[in-house]
């Protein structure tokens, strides 16, 4: 009997690139809260969601990761990875959600993980400012004046650059964020005739446990979004940039709520 939680399933079931859940996150983040235009935004939501406001955020973060034997960190190249994420306000039902149109891994162990979940992600590279703990030039204070940069780039192009300078401790975190995040599940069918139907097509919502965030820290950010030949996220350039924030998080992720099945939607629209 074949084993494994995702492919390839082998007759040990140790080579399957995702294993079985609960997965256990923790991670600094780089976020910066900034308005795009409002028919931009609400043009890239699924059925089932609708804009909230045109409040949007741009999360950039050095994860580590573990399963529930606690041995992936101890091989660090299994374990870490950067992240960045683009996040939309938006509602469903008329409860606030997040939505995300856009998010780029450098791992593919994270990057099945996230499909699994309904996280459309992508191959990218990801750099942000590290920061040490000791007094040098050469390490940003996690404090007042404390200056971090980060950086995505996309098959080889520079995609975004965004510079944060710390200066207040907040209780909020950016807008929006992971809480209530809503997702797409999309798995589409190659048999002729059936392009168009997917397998898999439904709204999901995330639920996170063990949540534990560190302090945060806030003030002023700059963020740009560089033309790029295909992909459509300068449609979500920034209007205006609002604030940035530096933090630290933990999550456990095993479950998730399916809120809709859009194949019906999508043949009704056919």
């Amino acid at each position: 009997m074949l084993k494994g939680y995702t492919l390839p399933r082998t007759p040990r079931g140790t080579s399957s690139l995702a294993p079985t859940p609960p997965w256990h996150y923790v991670g600094n983040a780089l976020a910066v809260e900034y308005a795009a235009d409002p028919k931009a935004a609400a043009a890239f939501l699924p059925a089932g969601l609708s804009l909230a406001s045109n409040r949007c955020a741009a999360y950039f973060i050095e994860w580590q990761y573990s399963s529930e034997t606690e041995e992936e960190f101890l091989d660090p190249v299994r374990s870490q990875y950067r992240e960045t994420i683009i996040l939309l306000s938006a509602e469903f039902e008329g409860s606030p959600v997040a939505y995300c149109p856009f998010i780029w891994v450098d791992q593919d162990v994270s990057l099945m993980r996230g499909l699994i979940q309904g996280w459309p992600k992508q191959f990218g590279a990801t750099w942000i400012t590290r920061a040490y703990g000791l007094p040098s030039k050469a390490n940003p204070a996690i404090g007042p004046g404390g200056k971090f940069g980060a950086t995505l780039s996309v098959k080889d192009r520079r995609l975004i650059e965004a510079r944060v300078t710390l200066r207040e401790l907040t209780d909020a975190l950016p807008t929006p964020n992971f809480a209530k995040a809503v997702n797409v599940r999309y798995f589409p069918e190659l048999t002729a005739g059936k392009h168009q139907k997917p397998a898999v097509h439904e709204l999901v919502q995330l639920k996170s446990r063990d949540v534990m965030v560190s302090p945060i820290w806030k003030g002023e950010a700059a963020l740009e979004i560089l033309d790029h030949p295909y992909i459509e996220l300068p449609d979500l350039r920034p209007t205006a940039v609002s604030a940035g924030y530096r933090f630290s998080f933990a999550l456990t992720v095993d479950d998730l709520t399916q809120l809709k099945d859009l194949r019906d939607t999508e043949t009704a629209s056919d």
